[in-house]
Parts: structure tokens; sequence; C-alpha cells
């Protein structure tokens, strides 16, 4: 069997058990103990202060990804809106961290779950087909953003979760089954070691911050995502269409 007909049925085997999984599951509610962050320090008159300016690398990245689309493809909507979505991260996820609630953590998940989806038909059209890709970022924007929507009217996260996690399978089975148009695609690897790591530094918040005092493990979790995000666009910059 070629790889591309593995990747296929994998891909299409992975969305069945992931949507099978939603229905299993008991609706997911957003536990409130999450938005209590070990370092909670006042600096400059800025609660929170590192969780809140730890955002900053996003919106330089963000920025730079925009400025540099010409030189990045021909195709420049995705990676328009994919660069636009991390650049409002930094103010959702700034504003979130300056009272963080589950009210205001909309704004931190609505411009993530934009450019994650936006990344995820930019590698559609980068490795499996073009203008599949390009048909699947507004439908997908759309999924995302419903998302987001459900878990605010119904307070349940399983649509968001997967959401957010279909696509963390997909893509690496994409990468692995699928030939790129480009000559380089380490960027998408080390942006997916970087979202790992950034988890890791999530969940040991407390422990980090208390390792090291002067920042915490969310803090530094922003700084890991935002450093992954320009290694890729580092990627684009030099890499050329076979």
């Amino acid at each position: 069997m070629k790889k591309n007909k593995i990747g296929y049925y994998s891909i299409i085997s992975l969305a069945f058990i992931a949507i099978l999984g939603m229905f299993f599951l008991s609706p997911i509610i957003q536990n409130e103990d999450y938005h209590n962050f070990s370092d909670t320090n006042t600096i400059f008159n800025i609660p929170n202060f590192w969780n809140v300016i730890s955002n900053i690398p996003f919106l330089i990245v963000g920025v730079l990804g925009l400025f540099k689309l010409k030189s990045i493809t021909n195709y420049k909507a995705q990676y328009l809106i994919f660069f636009l979505g991390v650049s409002l991260v930094s103010f959702g996820s700034s504003y979130y961290h300056l009272y963080p609630t589950s009210d205001t953590l909309i704004w931190d998940r609505l411009p993530m779950t934009i450019a994650f989806m936006a990344l995820f038909s930019i590698i559609i059209s980068e490795f499996i087909n073009r203008e599949i890709g390009q048909k699947t970022l507004i439908p997908a924007l759309i999924i995302g953003g419903l998302s987001v929507l459900y878990w605010v009217v119904f307070k349940d996260l399983r649509f968001y979760a997967l959401v957010q996690f279909y696509p963390l399978l997909a893509i690496p089975v994409i990468l692995v089954f699928y030939k790129s148009k480009y000559n380089l695609t380490s960027g998408y690897w080390m942006l997916l070691i970087a979202y790992v790591i950034a988890k890791i530094l999530e969940h040991f918040d407390s422990e980090i911050h208390n390792f090291l005092t002067i920042i915490s493990g969310h803090s530094l979790k922003h700084i890991a995502a935002a450093v992954g995000i320009f290694i890729l666009l580092n990627t684009y910059l030099k890499r050329a269409e076979k």
C-alpha cells in the first residue's frame, strides 16, 4: 500500500475515533482552578506581570510573519490568517492574564483557534493538495470559532478539545506519509516539539516557579510556543519549491 493511502486511511480513522470519542465522553466543564497560576506578582502596576509580558513574543513573530508574506508564498490568505492569529494571541492572552477568569479566557482561546485552524489548512495545502487546503480554510475557521462558542453557551469543552487535539494527531501523520511541495519541512516538526515543551512547562507551572523564583512555567510556555513559531517562520523564508 502506498504511503499516501496509509496516511489517508490513518487521518480518516483518527477523525472517526476522535468524533466518536467526543460523544462517549461526559461534558467537560472548565476547571476554575485553571486560573490559579503560581506567579501573581504585580510589577510596574501590571498584575500577573510575567504571564502578561511573556505574550509579547507572539506579537513580534506574528507581525514579522505578516511583513514577510511576500517571501513566504504566492498563496497568501492562509499564511496571512495564521500570522494574524498569532499576533492576536498576544493581545487575547495578555488580556486574559491581566484578569484570569473563564469570561476572559474566551479571548485567549479564540485567536489560538484561528491560528491553529489556519496552520492545519496550510499543512494540508503543502503536503496533500493545495486546493483542498485552501478550501478547508474557511470551514476550519468556522468550526474552530463554533467550538469556542459551544463552550461559552453550553459550558462544555468537548467540541473545543476535539478541534484542538485532532489536528495534533493528524499533523504528524501528514508529515510522515505525504511529501511536501517544499524542500524544507523541519519547521513543522520543531513547532510540534515546541508545543510539547510548552505543555510540559504549563503542567509544571508552580514547580518551575518555585525552582527559578523569577519566572513561572506558564510564562515560559508562552515563550517556548512563540520560539516554535519563529523557527517555522525561519523555515518558510529559507525553503524553496521542489
